[in-house]
């Protein structure tokens, strides 16, 4: 018996002997769990600028196709409306209507869902928002400046009005409660229509238009930029023949007027020439 239960004890120490040694062979030391999450970072910090690419790549898709949608319900109010484009602010001085919205007193925001075109924008009538465009953070920056246009800016300055032209090439306001007439536009693949648009406040500040190089009744004065280049580099532009493409930013400038430098900001123009000729309907 003495016999049976000493065979009985040496089988259960090596039994436990062999499970620790077995704990001991599966289980990770401080240093190999180091090692492993030093690879994963590593392996991270390959994989997470490609996707932050990608997401970016994929926002500025989307905000093409919201683009085309706005170029789109433009087309469809000029339809509408004896062939004359949307006003980009109908009664500029008094402040109180957008293209993208209607407001009923200067401390309120504008309510996208009166806009002009809201009723070609679908069941909504809201301007969809640019993936790209932080409104949330601008919306507080700018206590709701301008707000509800999505990110877009309208080329108000040649599409958004109707002007009339003096001798000296200098251009006047001749009515800013319609738009232009679709057909002036002489080269409608070649003349913006909308595009994404910022100001450059102590951060970003939503803003409707998108300003041309120089001011169209003194075309020696050169106007702050608005264009936003905000998908890596590029700006999306929607075209009066309905087209919508990206631009990468060649020019910016400031008068000082900016509370800061709107290159930082990714603000400025694209295109070659140093005119206006990418928003002018001749």
């Amino acid at each position: 018996m003495e016999r049976a239960t000493t065979t009985w004890s040496n089988r259960s120490m090596a039994s436990d002997t062999m499970l620790a040694s077995r704990r001991k062979a599966g289980a990770f030391s401080l240093l190999e769990t180091l090692v492993v999450i030093s690879i994963i970072a590593f392996l991270a910090s390959l994989l997470l600028p490609g996707l932050s690419a990608a997401r970016e790549q994929a926002g500025s898709i989307v905000c093409r196709s919201n683009l085309h949608q706005v170029v789109l319900a433009n087309a469809f109010y000029a339809e509408d409306n004896g062939g004359v484009y949307c006003p980009g602010a109908s009664d500029f001085l008094k402040n109180l209507q957008r293209w993208h919205g209607v407001r009923q007193n200067l401390q309120m925001p504008f309510d996208s869902s009166l806009g002009p075109l809201s009723q070609y924008l679908g069941k909504d009538g809201l301007i969809k928002q640019c993936p790209n465009f932080p409104a949330e953070e601008i919306a507080l920056e700018s206590s709701g400046f301008e707000i509800g246009n999505g990110g877009y800016g309208y080329n108000n300055a040649y599409v958004g009005v109707q002007l009339k032209t003096y001798r000296s090439g200098a251009k006047a306001v001749a009515n800013d409660r319609a738009g232009a007439v679709a057909t002036h536009v002489q080269r409608p693949a070649g003349t913006i229509m909308f595009a994404d648009t910022a100001f450059s406040g102590k951060q970003l500040i939503e803003y409707s238009f998108v300003e041309p190089r120089f001011h169209p009744q003194y075309p020696g004065f050169r106007m702050d930029p608005s264009i936003q280049f905000r998908h890596r580099g590029s700006t999306n532009v929607g075209w009066c023949d309905g087209h919508v493409g990206p631009e990468k930013l060649t020019f910016t400038w400031s008068s000082g007027w900016y509370a800061s430098d709107p290159s930082k900001l990714a603000i400025g123009w694209f295109g070659i020439a140093d005119d206006n000729s990418l928003f002018d309907l001749q």
